[in-house]
């Protein structure tokens, strides 16, 4: 049977709920996704034995699921158990005349749901396809696949799609048409950008292996 598309807005529920700064909260599924499309690293935080712990990973996604891996003895990924995912992007600071009025553009989307781990073997390698391809799209392709040895070895959860709050934040700073305008300041937004540089071989590489055509066109490029 084939799923039924997502819905174009996402659920209001009592974890997504924007308590504060509700003008940058968004219920756009399109929101969410471009976010997560702009980066490759998230965090994601569980409790184990009664204590928080968030933990740096990458991820893929496709329409429904986001993919996280590591290592099988990695506690934070245990599965069935409840989490939060959170992916950011910072866009620039916001510096105003005060203190009190300076903020952050940027991008950011927490995710709540429980862990799933995967164990049937198509979804789990189609997981890390879609995990390595959302870091570098053409290297799935490009490099040897995962052995049995190290798919035992790996651990992949999967996380429902369905929950998430997103928040946005643009513009510059609020003070402009306040008492703080006559202090004379400077006042504006600072923009924060990611580019990739140049590829730089492993010093072991042979000299007659070229750069793959797939990262070589990412010289240059943003990221985010």
């Amino acid at each position: 049977m084939t799923p039924q598309p997502l819905p174009s807005a996402l659920p209001l529920t009592d974890r997504t709920r924007h308590r504060r700064l509700r003008e940058q909260g968004s219920l756009a599924r399109a929101d969410l996704d471009a976010i997560l499309d702009a980066g490759f690293l998230c965090h994601l935080g569980v409790v184990i034995d009664g204590r928080p712990f968030v933990v740096p990973t990458v991820y893929g996604r496709d329409e429904r699921w986001l993919y996280v891996h590591g290592s099988v003895a990695s506690r934070s990924l245990a599965g069935s158990t409840p989490v939060c995912v959170t992916a950011t992007h910072v866009d620039g600071l916001v510096l105003a005349r005060s203190v009190f009025e300076h903020g952050v553009n940027y991008r950011s989307a927490v995710i709540h749901g429980e862990a799933r781990t995967v164990t049937d073997p198509d979804e789990k390698l189609e997981g890390l396809r879609r995990l390595t391809e959302h870091a570098t799209p053409g290297q799935w392709t490009y490099a040897r696949h995962p052995s049995r040895k190290e798919l035992a070895a790996t651990t992949l959860l999967a996380v429902s799609l369905e929950e998430a709050s997103v928040k946005i934040r643009t513009g510059g700073p609020d003070d402009g048409d306040g008492p703080d305008a006559e202090l004379g300041l400077w006042a504006g937004t600072l923009p924060l950008t990611q580019v990739w540089g140049a590829p730089v071989p492993d010093p072991l590489l042979p000299p007659d292996i070229p750069v793959p055509a797939h990262v070589a066109r990412r010289e240059g490029t943003g990221q985010g």
